[in-house]
Protein backbone atom coordinates (compact mmCIF):
# COMPACT_ATOMS: atom_id res chain seq x y z
CA UNK A 1 0.00 0.00 0.00
CA UNK A 2 1.50 3.36 -0.99
CA UNK A 3 -0.45 5.31 1.64
CA UNK A 4 -0.94 4.01 5.14
CA UNK A 5 -3.42 5.50 7.60
CA UNK A 6 -3.16 4.90 11.31
CA UNK A 7 -5.45 6.21 14.03
CA UNK A 8 -3.87 6.91 17.43
CA UNK A 9 -6.50 8.27 19.72
CA UNK A 10 -7.75 11.50 18.13
CA UNK A 11 -4.71 11.73 15.82
CA UNK A 12 -4.64 10.39 12.27
CA UNK A 13 -1.20 9.57 10.85
CA UNK A 14 -0.98 9.41 7.06
CA UNK A 15 2.27 7.90 5.77
CA UNK A 16 3.48 7.95 2.17
CA UNK A 17 5.10 4.54 1.69
CA UNK A 18 7.08 4.54 -1.55
CA UNK A 19 10.64 4.44 -0.20
CA UNK A 20 12.05 3.06 -3.47
CA UNK A 21 11.38 6.50 -5.04
CA UNK A 22 11.96 8.57 -1.87
CA UNK A 23 8.18 8.72 -1.35
CA UNK A 24 7.61 10.64 -4.58
CA UNK A 25 3.91 10.95 -5.39
CA UNK A 26 2.45 9.42 -8.55
CA UNK A 27 -1.19 9.59 -9.68
CA UNK A 28 -2.52 6.62 -7.67
CA UNK A 29 -0.68 7.78 -4.55
CA UNK A 30 -2.12 11.29 -4.94
CA UNK A 31 -5.61 9.80 -5.15
CA UNK A 32 -5.01 7.74 -2.01
CA UNK A 33 -3.69 10.80 -0.16
CA UNK A 34 -6.73 12.82 -1.19
CA UNK A 35 -9.03 10.05 0.03
CA UNK A 36 -7.14 9.74 3.33
CA UNK A 37 -7.62 13.44 4.04
CA UNK A 38 -11.28 13.38 2.97
CA UNK A 39 -11.79 10.50 5.39
CA UNK A 40 -10.00 12.49 8.12
CA UNK A 41 -12.17 15.53 7.45
CA UNK A 42 -15.31 13.41 7.82
CA UNK A 43 -14.10 11.66 10.99
CA UNK A 44 -15.54 13.52 13.98
CA UNK A 45 -13.38 11.48 16.35
CA UNK A 46 -10.12 12.82 14.84
CA UNK A 47 -8.74 16.27 15.63
CA UNK A 48 -5.26 16.24 14.11
CA UNK A 49 -3.74 14.74 10.95
CA UNK A 50 -0.01 14.24 10.49
CA UNK A 51 1.48 13.64 7.03
CA UNK A 52 4.79 11.80 7.05
CA UNK A 53 6.96 9.60 4.84
CA UNK A 54 8.32 6.10 5.35
CA UNK A 55 12.00 5.29 5.92
CA UNK A 56 13.07 8.71 7.21
CA UNK A 57 12.23 10.50 3.95
CA UNK A 58 9.28 12.87 3.83
CA UNK A 59 8.58 13.26 0.11
CA UNK A 60 10.70 13.95 -2.96
CA UNK A 61 7.74 15.67 -4.65
CA UNK A 62 6.06 14.47 -7.84
CA UNK A 63 7.26 11.19 -9.31
CA UNK A 64 8.61 12.64 -12.56
CA UNK A 65 9.11 9.21 -14.15
CA UNK A 66 5.46 8.40 -13.60
CA UNK A 67 4.35 11.82 -14.86
CA UNK A 68 6.33 11.42 -18.08
CA UNK A 69 4.59 8.15 -19.06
Amino acid sequence: MTVEVEQRGRTTIVTINRPEVRNAVDGPTAQRLAQAFKDFENNSSADVAILTGANQTFCAGADLKAVST
